[in-house]
């Protein structure tokens, strides 16, 4: 049995170490991961094709009314249970992951100008851009970027073999929208009338459908996306406000497909810990100053949520129907297929009734589930993604190299080796919005909302005025209370402020930083027969490199064992009878450092003697 020394051991369950494979060395755009992208070469028929579904608003637990998706992709793929928006917003997310940059590089930090918005995102180079280079076959089917439309309606961004792209404002209707069908335009119904035939959701599922059916199978791979409304709100303003105008609210909850109305009529909003906050004292000054909810805003929030999860039935129909539609063709087994949203949603959390935008887990994590060749299947990742790693995903799969500095990187690694952490650290962001009556500093809107950072077990945020928040999630996962101003978590907060001024402004590579750790094993050696090394003794492990220092603790894996250690020195000792004899020894560790991050450091010792 192995023994800590300087430390004690901690049982977790026997487990057979895994493998990095190439994990570890792929930390840029259009690596080849192992397993997945086998004799895979961008835009040729072993080429894998991509579906993207993009909801608006939805956060993760409203995927429990969605059993279609749980059942053709969750369980037929990959879910990420920590996957985030880093700027929990609609045109800044979709922008990212159109380019796989942060706000702050893209440009783009709201969702209109001048500092956001379609007149202000370059889709010069983005992930369709590249793909139609390579030779897909693109298609994107809804909402684009907010304001896309809005000036020139008949205009086509870059990179789209096909286009169907929803036109500002009437993008934010379930009915009377209109869209532009490859440079025409084309409106569906009226907002006042319900007619089933022109339910947004059901017309793109339509239009999705006839998409694959002529692309698919095809010596032509195909991309295609598709970004319904649901479940976001409906906007909308009648032009006139004569007698006989119905009201309308401007933003009015979003409307279920006729068939799904009724269902909707008895669901129960869900009370998380965090529902209508008693003690909001440790939070910022923009929280602060929120009522307890009453009944009638419980009222109002349970309405929305019902609304909401109506709306996203229709989703699950047409997410049903189109990998019905990939089996029929014959090519759902070479479809690499996505389900994610642009940011999250808050339904009465900390006193929030409904909304995104803030820091909070409800608001900045998102669904993400992927299936496709290679993908396991019926598996979770716990390690951290965000949406600037869907462009470098798609890049790694299709075997294709960005034309442009990618901040975030391939999931692949971690889809390929659920053991592996690469100490990422997820950036937050996010500025005040146009139309904002509460702001920090509402006379320069260039000056963010808030900036944090997210790590494998804390989140820290910091504001314009000088406020912090600091929650440690593993003992407070509905962060219910700050501990910004606790003098036992100054380490902690020293390290995350130094983590989040080098994320802020980062670019590229620097985006992906990691602790500087590596394992460092110990051991002595004979020859065997054939002049090969083996090793002789015990193998003894210890954490080094420059953030060393930092380290709080380590999970040792190793064959059919692993031993957790939080007391410092961490190391460990193996006895030789532990080792593989027949062939090396592969011996990793998941080490936990000051700021949160866990990153999992390696070392390959010869078979013992």
């Amino acid at each position: 049995m192995p023994r800590i020394e300087g430390g004690t051991a901690v049982r977790a369950g026997s487990f057979l170490a895994l493998a990095l494979l190439l994990a570890l060395a792929v930390t840029f755009a259009g690596a080849p991961a192992s397993g997945a992208k086998a004799e895979r070469a961008g835009g040729n028929s072993d080429s894998p094709n991509f579906l993207i579904v993009l909801t608006d608003d939805q956060d993760v637990d409203s995927m429990s009314a969605m059993p279609q998706v749980r059942k053709l992709i969750t369980r037929k793929g990959t879910t990420f249970k920590n996957f985030y928006a880093s700027n929990p917003v609609c045109c800044p997310s979709r922008s990212s992951i159109l380019t796989g940059q942060y706000s702050h590089n893209t440009g783009v930090y709201r969702n209109s100008p001048p500092y956001g918005g379609f007149a202000v995102f370059n889709d010069d180079e983005t992930l369709p851009v590249w793909l139609e280079r390579a030779g897909y076959h693109t298609g994107h089917i809804g909402k684009y970027v907010n304001g896309y439309g809005a000036d020139d309606p008949e205009e086509i961004p870059p990179g789209w073999s096909e286009w169907y792209g929803s036109v500002d404002p009437g993008t934010y209707r379930m009915y009377g929208y209109t869209l532009n069908e490859n440079g025409n335009l084309v409106t569906y119904g009226d907002y006042d009338t319900p007619d089933p035939a022109n339910y947004q959701t059901d017309v793109y599922a339509n239009k999705a459908v006839d998409f694959i059916r002529r692309n698919a199978p095809s010596d032509r791979p195909f991309y295609l996306s598709i970004a319904p409304l649901a479940p976001h709100v409906e906007v909308y303003k009648r032009p006139s406000d004569g007698d006989d105008d119905a009201e309308t609210p401007t933003y009015p909850n979003p409307r279920p497909a006729p068939r799904d109305v009724n269902r909707i009529n008895n669901l129960k909003l869900p009370r998380t810990a965090s529902f209508n906050e008693a003690d909001i004292s440790d939070k910022p000054e923009a929280i602060r100053a929120r009522p307890l909810m009453t009944g009638a805003a419980t009222g109002q929030t349970r309405n929305r949520y019902r609304s909401r999860i109506g709306s996203l039935y229709a989703v699950d129909d047409m997410v049903k129907r189109l990998v019905t539609t990939l089996r029929k063709t014959g090519d759902l087994k070479n479809t690499v297929i996505m389900f994610l949203s642009d940011n999250g949603f808050l339904l009465g959390e900390h006193r929030i009734p409904n909304g995104k935008q803030y820091p909070y887990e409800e608001s900045i994590r998102v669904p993400f589930e992927i299936r496709g060749p290679g993908i396991p299947k019926k598996e979770v990742r716990k390690q951290p993604g965000m949406n600037v790693d869907i462009a470098p995903t798609v890049l790694d799969l299709a075997g294709i190299p960005a034309a442009a500095p990618i901040d975030g990187r391939s999931l692949m690694p971690l889809i390929d080796d659920q053991q592996y952490f690469p100490g990422r650290a997820i950036g937050l962001e996010n500025w005040c919005q146009t139309d904002e009556k509460i702001c920090y500093d509402p006379d320069d809107p260039t000056v963010p909302r808030y900036r944090g950072v997210r790590t494998d077990r804390y989140a820290y945020m910091r504001y314009p005025n000088g406020e912090q928040e600091l929650y440690d999630l593993k003992r407070d996962p509905a962060e219910m209370q700050s501990l910004d101003n606790r003098s036992g978590y100054a380490p902690e907060r020293a390290a995350l402020s130094r983590l989040l001024d080098r994320l802020q402004f980062c670019n590229g590579k620097a985006c992906r930083i990691a602790p500087r750790l590596k394992l460092k094993a110990g051991y002595a050696t004979d020859i065997r027969a054939g002049g090969k090394r083996c090793v002789r003794s015990a193998v003894k492990l210890r954490i080094r490199g420059g953030d060393a220092g930092d380290v709080v603790g380590a999970k040792f894996l190793i064959p059919d064992d692993n031993v957790e250690d939080t007391k410092r020195p961490i190391r460990l000792r193996i006895k030789r009878s532990e080792l593989r004899k027949a062939r090396p020894t592969k011996l990793s560790a998941q080490v936990s450092v000051l700021d949160g991050r866990i990153e999992t450091v390696s070392k390959t010792v010869p078979p013992a003697c």
